[in-house]
């Protein structure tokens, strides 16, 4: 006899990819903590045993085998619940984006995903099959439609979709999507959507956590027949998230959790981003050099956050061109934020390079070579501390410089894992004041964001003698990098055609560049490398 009231435990976890044996072992542990609670079914997310996205470990026949022995063990202890759980399976040589329905100890049934992404971040048919077939989960008591992220988001639904839905209670959709800015109301659009085209409930699970350059929200959610958000999982945290499923009547919205957004929202996801590289990869504290400018300082602001003010150094490396201003700057951020903080000269390093390379460079005026050869100085220092005392090094580099390629490699471009890459400069600014309003008032002084940007690597030197204004060069990045517009009409939108015409040819010119800059944490729709993946050697222009 079927049964109208469900209880239903989303659990949001953060696997680590290829931890097979430690995500399995976090899979029972909710399993566990979930039938305590008397659940009818738990929801685990997409690829949950392996991790998302694993990539070419997938690749690997073992890797394949052993995710499945995980799954057989998942299923020998799960409890009375039923489960869902994301894996990969594997038939007749091809592997597949698969959820595993257990049951009575046993895998009941197993739903192949049907649309594969590969746009953006997503490689997927590079690995998996498609599958064909739409599943009804039958259970006696209740029954449900089973599918995989992408396949909610597509305009198709698959073979014998409209019929499975017709029979189901509800549908499960278990997730990998990962978060960039207004993400967040473009999925609750899509799956409200088709809550209300189909008339069911649907149960939305998503991975939350760090993976390299990926963040996942989390922010699991029940959707209503009529496409409302009925309740929602944390933002940015795991969560074993349990609700009641009322089939017999239209619930009304009751969320537990505070709704984030705007700032905060971008916040969160570049301390989680942060967190979790430093976490998952083995370190504990990190290094970033402090300038006295808006970077580094909002890089000192999340890395504190992120991880603790006792794992965190900040070095300044001023030299004969740094201003008074800038190097006081420096202290009072490290002294607010109460981090360890050393200030190491350059000078005596750049005047023995300058003495070294002078018989060579005779008859030649001072330029960019000299500039660079300070920001590599400065990044060889931090280098050295990492090497010596095991630090991962936070690169501060925005998006608006390595766009335009106003960096210098192994300099300021130098580091393990860089922070604010897919923050454009206005944005930094932006998080850096929501920072000041946020906690602790001042952390940031005020002349940090009146004074205008500059590298300090020759005397009364600004960023705009090079680059475009940065509210005009964010601009131009949006249409061209963001949206991939053309030249003729960003000159429509913008003006200014010798600007940019400029502005396109640096962008163009520094792929080479941004192929050697540290991995870094997506938070725009087009972040550089695997979602805009341009030819280095490459002689179209848009000009």
């Amino acid at each position: 006899m079927a049964i109208k009231n469900l209880r239903i435990a989303i659990a949001q976890i953060n696997p680590v990819v290829g931890d097979l044996d430690g995500n399995s072992r976090k899979i029972l542990s909710c399993i566990k903590e979930a039938d305590s609670g008397d659940v009818d079914l738990i929801v685990f997310p997409e690829l949950s045993i392996t991790g998302y996205p694993p990539e070419d470990l997938l690749l690997k026949p073992h890797f394949i085998k052993e995710n499945l022995k995980c799954l057989k063990k998942i299923s020998q202890e799960a409890g009375d619940a039923a489960v869902v759980i994301g894996f990969v399976d594997e038939k007749k040589g091809n592997i597949y984006n698969s959820a595993a329905v257990i049951r009575n100890k046993k895998i009941a049934c197993v739903y192949h995903k049907i649309h594969l992404p590969n746009y953006g971040i997503f490689d997927e048919k590079r690995y998996f099959k498609p599958g064909l077939e739409n599943v009804l989960v039958d259970t006696g008591a209740f029954s449900f439609a089973l599918n995989i992220c992408e396949d909610i988001w597509a305009e198709g639904t698959g073979h014998n979709a409209e019929r499975v839905l017709k029979k189901a209670d509800f549908l499960v959709n278990i997730s990998a999507s990962p978060y960039h800015i207004d993400k967040i109301k473009e999925r609750e659009k899509v799956i409200g959507a088709k809550a209300r085209r189909f008339r069911i409930p649907i149960v939305y699970c998503n991975l939350v956590g760090g993976q390299d350059e990926l963040v996942f929200d989390g922010r699991s959610a029940l959707f209503g027949k009529d496409g409302l958000v009925i309740a929602e999982a944390k933002a940015f945290d795991e969560d074993l998230f349990i609700f009641d499923l009322d089939l017999s009547k239209r619930q009304k919205p009751h969320l537990k959790t505070k709704p984030i957004s705007g700032h905060e929202e971008i916040y969160s996801a570049l301390m989680l981003g942060l967190k979790d590289y430093v976490r998952k990869n083995n370190f504990s504290k990190v290094a970033l050099g402090l300038s006295g400018g808006i970077d580094s300082a909002l890089v000192a602001c999340v890395a504190v956050d992120a991880l603790g003010r006792g794992n965190v150094l900040a070095i300044s490396m001023p030299s004969r061109y740094s201003s008074i201003e800038t190097q006081k700057d420096a202290e009072i951020i490290a002294g607010s934020l109460g981090i360890e903080f050393y200030k190491v000269s350059i000078d005596s390093i750049f005047n023995s390079y300058l003495s070294t390379l002078s018989p060579y460079f005779k008859g030649s005026k001072p330029g960019v070579v000299e500039e660079n050869i300070q920001a590599r100085i400065r990044g060889n220092i931090l280098m050295a501390f990492s090497n010596k005392f095991g630090y991962l090094v936070l690169n501060t580099g925005n998006k608006s410089e390595t766009s335009a390629g106003y960096c210098t490699l192994y300099g300021d471009m130098a580091g393990g894992f860089s922070v604010i890459k897919d923050a454009p400069k206005r944005l930094v600014y932006e998080l850096a004041e929501y920072r000041n309003k946020k906690k602790e008032e001042g952390v940031i002084p005020k002349s940090v964001f009146s004074r205008a940007p500059t590298a300090e690597l020759r005397p009364n030197q600004k960023d705009q003698d090079t680059l475009p204004p940065y509210d005009f060069l964010d601009r131009v990045i949006d249409l061209y990098v963001e949206k991939n517009k053309g030249f003729e009409d960003i000159i429509r939108e913008v003006g200014r055609e010798d600007i940019v015409k400029k502005t396109l040819n640096m962008i163009d010119r520094s792929e080479y560049k941004r192929r050697q800059a540290p991995p870094g944490i997506k938070i725009t729709p087009m972040a550089f490398g695997k979602d805009r993946r341009m030819p280095i050697t490459n002689k179209f222009t848009p000009i």
